[in-house]
Order: C-alpha cells, then sequence, then structure tokens
C-alpha cells in the first residue's frame, strides 16, 4: 500500500522548528557523542521490526556516519554542521513523537531524514562521487610512487567535489 501525503509550508515550519530545538540542545555535544549516540540509536532499533519507510532511511543515516568518519574526505563546514544535526535529530529518542511509541514513534524521523536528506543531497552526490573514484584508483596497480600519485589525485578530486558542494549550495542558498 503506498500513502502519500503533502506538508504545507506550516507544517515544514513546525519540523524546523523542531530541528531548531534539536540544534540547541546539541550546540554543546561533541560531534563524536552525537556519532555514538546515532551508532547506539541504529544499534537499539529493531531495523527488522521498523517500518519500512524507516529502513529505507536507516541506510542513509548509515552513510552519513561514514562520510563524518571518512577521513580521506575530510568533509568541512558548513556541510559537516548540517550532516552533524541531521544525526542529532535522528539519535534523540524524545523528538516530535516518542520512538518508543509503537508503529508512529519513527514517523517523524523518517520525515524529518527525507526533508534533510534532500537538503544534503549536493553532498552525498559529492561523497559517492568521491568513493568511486578511490575505488577505481585502489584498483590500480602500483609502487610506492603510484600510490604517492594516487593520493595526489585523490586529493585534487577531493577538492574539486568540496568546490562543487560549495557552488551548489550557494546556487541554493540565493534561490
Amino acid at each position: 500500500m503506498r500513502i502519500t501525503f503533502e506538508l504545507s509550508p506550516a507544517d515544514i515550519e513546525r519540523f524546523q522548528a523542531a530541528l531548531e530545538k534539536s540544534r540547541r540542545a546539541t550546540r554543546c555535544a561533541d560531534e563524536v557523542d552525537v556519532i555514538d549516540a546515532t551508532k547506539y540509536a541504529l544499534d537499539h532499533l529493531s531495523a527488522s521490526a521498523a517500518p519500512a519507510y524507516v529502513r529505507r532511511r536507516l541506510v542513509e543515516v548509515q552513510r552519513l556516519i561514514l562520510m563524518l568518519e571518512d577521513e580521506a574526505w575530510a568533509l568541512t563546514d558548513p556541510e559537516r554542521s548540517e550532516v552533524v544535526e541531521t544525526l542529532a535529530y535522528f539519535s534523540d529518542p524524545d523528538d516530535l513523537i516518542p520512538d518508543d511509541i509503537e508503529v508512529i514513534g519513527l514517523l517523524d524521523d523518517a520525515i524529518m531524514l527525507e526533508l534533510l536528506l534532500r537538503r544534503l543531497r549536493r553532498v552525498l552526490n559529492a561523497y559517492a562521487d568521491f568513493c568511486a573514484y578511490r575505488t577505481t584508483l585502489a584498483a590500480m596497480p602500483g609502487d610506492a610512487e603510484q600510490r604517492r600519485l594516487h593520493a595526489r589525485c585523490l586529493a585534487e578530486r577531493r577538492s574539486k567535489l568540496h568546490a562543487r558542494m560549495r557552488r551548489r549550495r550557494t546556487r541554493v542558498v540565493k534561490d
């Protein structure tokens, strides 16, 4: 069964208010603490019992964690802060709808994740491009000099992708 609904601007404002409340609560939190809380939430969430609309987004939450922890990607602010805020909302069990309420407890998380993942699409796409490029480089044989060249190529690709994210962010903000 497929159920769709449309969020009005007032509905989106409610979600924005909830996100702002989460931001204020986590301003003093360390990024590592937010990541640990998110991992804890993922570990203690029965994914098999979670509704499918939530399970589809859990994969994206895991990808956000991998992206933050990927030292080679070296995501910087403001994108890094956006990702941490997304994880902070997800990891809060007492958000708009407490997570322990049967069936609907994760509904607000799924909606908020969808809204925030749309905002982070340029970051996620750039990271996917980076990972694909890194995989291609890793598959190439080579000696120590070749590995240095690969590292340099990877750094150049990362710089270009970071610049692309910022250009797209600037365009989105201006529109």
